[in-house]
């Protein structure tokens, strides 16, 4: 059964990561582009193994459709972040590479990311040792 408490933390956990949600959002545009531009920009450059991605693999990264995602790669190498090239190895595959542009914005907006993560880690790390303390005493008063 759910406790009060448990209620508490996972509204907190929601209402935390609604804030952070907004501010990823607001950063993107403060850079130029929508988050979903800047989403595309991270998968890429975060991208297990290898520093470019298919247009499928975005896809299921962005859980968008291919046509979607397709879309949004042209947009995004209209205004110079990405570049598209024919895989040397198989070609009937594109890979989506970042360009300079695009590898520098996804860096100043991640960067951004980190520091906002970290304001939250250390939010949800004062609540949990609350919560925890709250549970040991609860624990002695019951003994």
């Amino acid at each position: 059964m759910i406790n009060k408490r448990q209620y508490a933390t996972l509204s907190e956990f929601r209402f935390r990561l609604a804030q952070f949600l907004r501010f990823s959002e607001a950063a993107a545009l403060d850079a130029g582009m929508s988050p979903l531009q800047y989403l595309l920009l991270l998968h890429l450059r975060g991208y297990p193994g290898r520093e470019w991605a298919t247009v499928g693999e975005l896809a299921a990264r962005l859980d968008a459709s291919h046509q979607g995602t397709v879309g949004l790669v042209k947009r995004c190498e209209a205004n110079g972040l990405v570049t598209k090239q024919r895989s040397t190895m198989d070609a009937r595959r594109v890979e989506i590479h970042l360009t300079p542009r695009g590898r520098a914005l996804v860096k100043r907006i991640a960067t951004r990311h980190l520091r906002e993560l970290n304001r939250l880690d250390e939010i949800f790390r004062s609540v949990g040792a609350a919560h925890r303390e709250r549970l040991n005493l609860a624990q002695e008063a019951s003994l």
